[in-house]
């Protein structure tokens, strides 16, 4: 099936959008407190259009993520029961929302640094942040750290491979789409175990 493919001619639609930089950055900022779809698959294609652009556009995403995620740590400490309990029962992440709380007991503020790389989603980190009434310095300094290393690699990639990369990512998206999909369910799988 060639589902990935045509998601990615849509992001290279959306990247070439003249509120392309307004979707990206409501986009960051959603997937840190309550959106499933993360920034990455917009984050690109903008890089791949546009890479003289690509440091201002990792920048972007940076900063609305570390702000999406202050909102999320909001939820956490004021809104729990309202909005973030709700939240995680809709995304059916009730084990990895423990997992994370664990983690946190475990290694403090260094959670929310590995989180930008972690198969579990952002929000579950910036919202159990709240919920524990982890100092909010350093959860904002982790966060930009973690956030922002992981969207300037994933731009410094694009404007590194250019064109040939595109070619690369054309032929093999739906690929590697399936590959992430298999990843992500056995990662679930393990974590739950």
């Amino acid at each position: 099936m060639r589902i990935f493919s045509s998601l990615y001619d849509r992001a290279l639609e959306w990247a070439a959008h003249p509120h392309a930089h307004g979707y990206l950055a409501g986009l960051s900022f959603a997937e840190s407190s309550f959106f499933p779809v993360p920034p990455d698959v917009m984050l690109a294609p903008m890089v791949l259009a546009r890479p003289d652009r690509g440091w201002h556009l990792a920048a972007l995403t940076t900063v609305t993520s570390v702000l999406g995620g202050l909102f999320g740590y909001f939820i956490g400490a004021v809104l729990f029961a309202q909005i973030g309990q709700p939240l995680i029962e809709f995304y059916h992440a009730g084990d990895e929302f423990r997992l994370v709380e664990q983690w946190f007991e475990r290694f403090g503020v260094w959670v929310v640094f590995l989180a930008g790389f972690s198969p579990i989603p952002y929000k579950l980190f910036t919202i159990t942040s709240g919920v524990l009434g982890m100092s909010l310095l350093p959860f904002v300094l982790a966060s930009l750290i973690g956030r922002g290393a992981r969207f300037f690699l994933v731009a410094g990639l694009i404007m590194w491979g250019g064109e040939r990369f595109s070619k690369f990512l054309k032929q093999w998206i739906d690929h590697i789409g399936w590959a992430m999909v298999v990843i992500i369910a056995v990662a679930v799988v393990l974590l739950r175990a």
